[in-house]
């Protein structure tokens, strides 16, 4: 299940667009912060996208989606702070987040992703995400450490 996306920024309508998933780990807020500074910098919409896989955690879907509309505002906020006038767009998906990732670089510039995540082993030099999302993006990709 996907939410709808939310614009939030400058009306201007760039017909460039930069992608960042974010799962609320350092290295996703460090992967955040890169991309929209790019963003800013080549005058294009940094698009916001977080994904929950069913099944994970043995929570509520009401808990699922407040969680993941909480990370959503709290990155978004980070990104207006840093970057008041740049234009953004977001999602929240129950999907696996590679999945997710790879569909939403369909038209875009560039995908950028943290090397791992929140979930996985932490001596892995790449996450199972960014790994595939480094194999199957449909655009340029940046992977963040």
């Amino acid at each position: 299940m996907s939410t709808n996306s939310v614009q939030t920024g400058d009306d201007g309508i760039s017909g460039h667009r930069i992608v960042v998933g974010i799962d609320g780990s350092e290295v996703s807020m460090k992967a955040l912060d890169w991309a929209a500074a790019e963003a800013d910098r080549a005058g294009a919409t940094l698009d916001i996208e977080t994904a929950y896989e069913p099944g994970y955690e043995f929570i509520t879907h009401d808990e699922v989606q407040h969680t993941m509309a909480r990370l959503i505002d709290k990155a978004t906020a980070r990104v207006h702070k840093a970057h008041p006038d740049l234009l953004t767009t977001n999602g929240t998906h129950e999907a696996a987040p590679a999945a997710v990732l790879i569909d939403a670089s369909q038209g875009a510039d560039l995908l950028v992703v943290g090397s791992r995540g929140a979930g996985g082993f932490k001596g892995l030099l790449l996450g199972s995400v960014s790994q595939k999302c480094s194999l199957h993006s449909h655009c340029p990709i940046t992977i963040v450490r």
